[in-house]
């Protein structure tokens, strides 16, 4: 015990080994349904079901260990919406091969990590004034769940519009009974209720005939060697240097800004904050998040950052790296579920789609609605991240709009240099995907 106090700073730190355990059990809970949603999301891209959840729970154990390296009590783990960028923006809209989108996210890592060590943090962050960034995190709800909707077949696209399922299909009837059960736990606020919804919504598909046991049951590395070393750097101007510097900053904007805010979030949640409501050497989060997301596709893995589920830990007394490290280790053990992930339908987990968006959108209450100078770009990038299914187009049309409107209205000297780049990048993208 000792030892762990003089490595963490247990005692510096007010916290103890029980309470950071105790933390990591609990926040495991909160998240691991991430280890079943991410390899859904990436095998629709292309990618292997049970290769994707084999390395994300090795990309998530090596966040938390880095994590856990700089002393800090984020636990690292794949993000929704940067899930939903890379399937259905980089390989959906903007057409790269998912070898291709890896090496995106691998350079977005890049990008950030010079961003996180250097002045250039600061600007990216003073860029977007805090209503854009809630209404990006929105709108990235709004579309994760109307992914979910339409999985699960609540939701069916038909000649151009969005009509209501057939709620007696036994997938899409499942699906709506596993909404109802997750989000019964969640109201009694019960410790894992997603993960433990899809565990139910799962069992319950049985006597529906949805869920089928494996016609075999083994466990296999060899699913990963395809991924292994895969990101295609030589392919990316297949599609020109425009819209690959767009998905680069792009991404790298979703990464930094949803890092950003899981960070003060979660340091809110444990009283970590500083005097000025900064970060201070928990800062760092951001670095220990670039590095993870850099090197994570080189093994097939997605990109990695700070899930607001990690707040569960904090709360209940977790303030170190031995909390990160405990984490780290639970991923590492979750990767014996991986020959039993397979049973698991879509029906399953698309319930946790539409209650992540829910919660998601929850950021749209930080808006200053009052000021259309604000509302209006706002309300543009969080209806036109779902409604053109792409995070680059909804947040270009906000960075245009927000650009546009203060240059209109005379107030063009409020808005930062580096948002004007960005607003013409978007705008020279655009222009030339006319022609």
């Amino acid at each position: 015990m000792k030892t762990l106090d003089r490595i963490f700073h247990l005692t510096e730190n007010n916290t103890t080994v029980r309470r950071e355990l105790l933390g990591a059990l609990t926040s495991f809970f909160s998240i691991a349904y991430i280890i079943f949603v991410t390899p859904g999301y990436m095998e629709t891209a292309g990618m292997d079901y049970t290769g994707v959840l084999l390395v994300t729970c090795i990309a998530s154990a090596a966040g938390c260990f880095i994590s856990a390296a700089f002393n800090l009590p984020f636990m690292l783990s794949p993000g929704m919406g940067l899930n939903a960028f890379f399937t259905y923006t980089l390989v959906g809209a903007c057409g790269y091969t998912w070898q291709q989108a890896l090496a995106v996210v691998s350079l977005s890592g890049i990008f950030y990590l010079v961003i996180s060590l250097t002045p250039l943090r600061d600007l990216m962050v003073s860029c977007i004034p805090p209503s854009m960034k809630n209404a990006i995190t929105a709108g990235l709800g709004i579309f994760i769940a109307l992914i979910g909707l339409l999985n699960s077949g609540i939701v069916e696209a038909c000649d151009g519009r969005l009509l209501l399922g057939d709620i007696g299909a036994p997938a899409t009837f499942l699906a709506v009974a596993g909404l109802l059960i997750t989000g019964v736990l969640m109201a009694w606020k019960v410790k894992g209720a997603m993960l433990i919804g899809i565990v139910a919504t799962t069992l319950l598909g049985f006597p529906l005939g949805v869920t089928e046991m494996p016609t075999s049951v083994s466990l296999s590395f060899a699913s990963i060697r395809p991924m292994l070393l895969s990101p295609d750097f030589k392919g990316l101007l297949s599609l020109g240097v425009i819209p690959l510097v767009t998905s680069v900053v792009t991404f790298t904007m979703c990464l930094c800004f949803d890092t950003l805010g899981a960070l003060i979030s979660i340091a809110g949640a444990g009283d970590m904050l500083d005097e000025k409501g900064g970060l201070g050497k928990r800062s760092r989060g951001m670095t220990a998040v670039a590095l993870t997301t850099a090197v994570s596709p080189w093994i097939g893995g997605p990109a990695i950052g700070v899930p607001v589920e990690g707040s569960t830990g904090v709360a209940v007394g977790a303030r170190t790296g031995l909390y990160t490290a405990a984490t780290g280790l639970l991923f590492l053990a979750a990767i014996l579920l991986a020959p039993i992930a397979g049973i698991i339908p879509g029906a399953a987990t698309s319930p946790a789609l539409i209650l992540i968006g829910m919660l998601m959108i929850g950021s749209a209450s930080n808006i200053y609605w009052h000021n259309l100078e604000i509302a209006l770009p706002c309300f543009l990038t969080m209806i036109m991240i779902p409604f053109t299914y792409s995070a680059a187009d909804g947040i270009g049309v906000g960075f245009l709009s927000y650009v546009g409107i203060h240059l209109i209205t005379g107030k063009w000297r409020k808005i930062p240099p580096i948002t004007y780049i960005l607003a013409g990048m978007f705008a020279v993208m655009y222009i030339l995907s006319a022609f």
